[in-house]
């Protein structure tokens, strides 16, 4: 079943064509990676997801379909004098303890303020936030952008175990051809046009790469399983 179907999407912006004639679909309890240059029009295209920006074309998804959504950067304040516990429930009063579990830290997070989490506990404390409600969909826009070598693969594997444990469909933007190729079942390849959507094994050639980012990018094999 369908969680998101998206067909002849176009997006201009003040006349500048930021996304053109972009069609895929997601399952549920699968997981879309988007990759594509930087002004390739991946933002754009969670904007056009969530409803944020105006487009032409077709984004349908099952009735009540609910979106969780971790944008690259949030303007949260280091020194802003809120606890976890109080920016969780911000959006949810019932169990932020349960909510802390779902993304594996400890209850006593709850009393910590925001600015004394590292980087990759605050993107965890975000990633807790973006599930409360259990949607059917989550949207992370390079999840891992501000967090050191050793916790990307944590909050990867983080992604990953909630995406398989709740059968949600996933989508995330990322520049890692090893995350795309470890962690998605699909990947869609943006610039500013479609250039391929499919098996990221099937679709990811060099030919397909070198339209994507140019002839001059040098590409190696990763391993992976």
């Amino acid at each position: 079943m369908n969680v998101l179907e998206v067909k002849n999407l176009k997006v201009v912006y003040d006349r500048d064509v930021a996304l053109d004639n972009i069609s895929f679909s997601l399952e549920r309890g699968e997981a879309l990676a988007v990759i594509g240059p930087n002004g390739s029009g991946k933002t754009t295209l969670f904007r056009a997801i969530l409803g944020a920006v105006g487009y032409n074309g077709d984004i349908k998804m099952p009735k009540g379909t609910k979106i969780g959504y971790v944008p690259q950067k949030i303007d949260l304040e280091r020194d802003l004098p809120i606890t976890v516990k109080e920016f969780l429930t911000l959006r949810d009063h019932a169990a932020p303890e349960k909510t802390l579990g779902a993304v594996d830290l400890a209850p006593s997070f709850l009393g910590k303020r925001i600015g004394e989490l590292s980087s990759g506990e605050l993107q965890r404390v975000l990633i807790a936030w973006a599930i409360i409600g259990h949607p059917d969909l989550l949207l992370f826009d390079e999840p891992t952008a501000s967090v050191d070598m050793a916790g990307q693969k944590t909050v990867y594997e983080l992604l990953h175990k909630l995406q398989e444990e709740h059968n949600l469909g996933l989508i995330l933007i990322s520049h890692d051809l090893t995350v795309v190729y470890r962690y998605a079942n699909k990947v869609l390849c943006l610039n500013r046009e479609q250039i391929c959507f499919g098996v990221p094994d099937e679709v990811l050639t060099p030919s397909e790469l070198a339209r994507l980012y140019g002839k001059d990018r040098k590409f190696y094999q990763h391993a992976h399983s």
